[in-house]
């Protein structure tokens, strides 16, 4: 994980796609950051809401990756997001904060809380992750 933030391993091509940074690592958590545009909007002129799970998805399960052994890897079970303002392209930097909450061999879980440029938190979430041998 440190080497995908420092920029020594590429970002994985859904990082890229939507423009998701990793910024900070530590044993059990990460921080994305995600400036959408209007390019992720849904009909009805916000940010479709897709794009914010994914982001919430990617730091719950990067964040179980950060405690896991060397052999392992992971995969969500399932997540649940709610959604608690509208995002916009002028809603500027999301924030995503993924926390593991329990760490396991076979089951971990892990929460996020999203935040806009503004501080103000548009969405949080749990999830619940299979941790299994790589490969």
């Amino acid at each position: 994980m440190r080497a995908l933030r420092d920029g020594r391993l590429p970002a994985p091509p859904i990082a890229q796609l939507f423009g998701m940074r990793l910024v900070e690592v530590e044993s059990g958590m990460v921080v994305f950051e995600c400036e959408p545009d209007e390019s992720a909007y849904n009909p009805i002129g916000t940010v479709h809401g897709g794009l914010v799970c994914t982001l919430a998805d990617s730091v719950t399960g990067c964040a179980v990756h950060t405690t896991l052994e060397r052999g392992f890897g992971y995969t969500s079970i399932d997540i649940s997001v709610n959604y608690l303002r509208p995002v916009t392209a002028a809603s500027g930097v999301l924030r995503a904060v993924g926390t593991v909450t329990k760490p396991g061999r076979r089951v971990a879980f892990a929460r996020a809380e999203i935040v806009d440029g503004a501080g103000k938190v548009v969405a949080t979430a749990t999830s619940s992750i299979l941790v299994m041998p790589a490969g």
